[in-house]
């Protein structure tokens, strides 16, 4: 029997490219978003079914998983994928902005998880693949909230290996470092900075930073990690990907707080 992966965030980026590359290795697929009725490309594939999810919506959430099961007959793996950044400093983010970054970033995340666990828990098998970032790992400058989420994937992810592994559910963190994907457009929130124009000088500095970052464009190298993650069956948690990723985590774990600060403000030109 095929396996089936459930997607999130589907619609781009890496979610569409890991819904290819599932196809592509005869899975089934249940490839989520917002707006179904804009996706052409995806609808087309055979082993594919595009469904409505909206992370932040639990109705949809529920009765998206529930027709992906109804189509395919079970979820063999979960890919969390679904997310967005919001950057600036954190004295000028809105109460609306702050409760959206983590409705869709975290909540969103365990409402997915928790929509599809009872059926894993029955067929005593899943794999919960949740997209992090470099971001989980490290931090950059004007990125607090967008960070705070992604520390937090980690930390969750992390803890349930305890109590979902004897269940026979794995857990797997997949960390992108940079590409180019709509993350830095329509995915990216810039907080409204008007009357706090101290932290001006510097953000204008970050943004100059993230706009020259040498993002790789290869999508499928994320997307192959993704399933790798899927399908190497081993016990590994982590999987960073992107040589900018595995580079800055070395790094974080070979220096002090103060020394990586200080290297971190000198890349940034703070």
């Amino acid at each position: 029997m095929k396996k089936t992966v459930l997607i999130t965030g589907a619609s781009s980026g890496f979610g569409k490219a890991a819904v290819k590359l599932f196809d592509t290795n005869n899975w089934n697929v249940i490839a989520t978003m917002r707006s179904p009725e804009k996706e052409t490309e995806l609808s087309a594939l055979s082993n594919v079914f595009v469904s409505k999810l909206d992370v932040t919506d639990k109705l949809s959430i529920q009765r998206s998983v529930d027709e992906g099961i109804e189509k395919f007959g079970k979820i063999d793996v979960l890919v969390n994928n679904a997310g967005y950044g919001a950057l600036g400093a954190l004295e000028a983010a809105t109460e609306e902005q702050i409760k959206q970054q983590f409705d869709v970033n975290f909540f969103g995340l365990i409402n997915v998880t928790k929509a599809v666990l009872p059926r894993m828990r029955q067929q005593k098998s899943g794999i919960i693949i949740n997209v992090s970032s470099v971001g989980g790992r490290l931090t950059f400058p004007f990125s607090s909230l967008y960070h705070a989420t992604k520390f937090a994937v980690e930390g969750l992810t992390e803890s349930m290996q305890y109590e979902l592994n004897p269940f026979g559910i794995r857990l797997k963190i997949v960390e992108p470092g940079g590409y180019k994907t709509e993350f830095s457009g329509r995915s990216m929130t810039l907080f409204n900075t008007d009357g706090l124009d101290d932290y001006q000088p510097a953000f204008a500095k970050f943004i100059t930073m993230i706009d020259h970052w040498p993002m790789s464009e290869d999508l499928s190298e994320v997307a192959d990690v993704i399933y790798e993650a899927a399908t190497d069956d081993t016990e590994k948690l982590r999987y960073p990907v992107g040589h900018d990723a595995v580079q800055l985590i070395q790094s974080k774990q070979q220096m002090d707080d103060v020394d990586f600060k200080k290297m971190m403000v000198d890349q940034t030109g703070l």
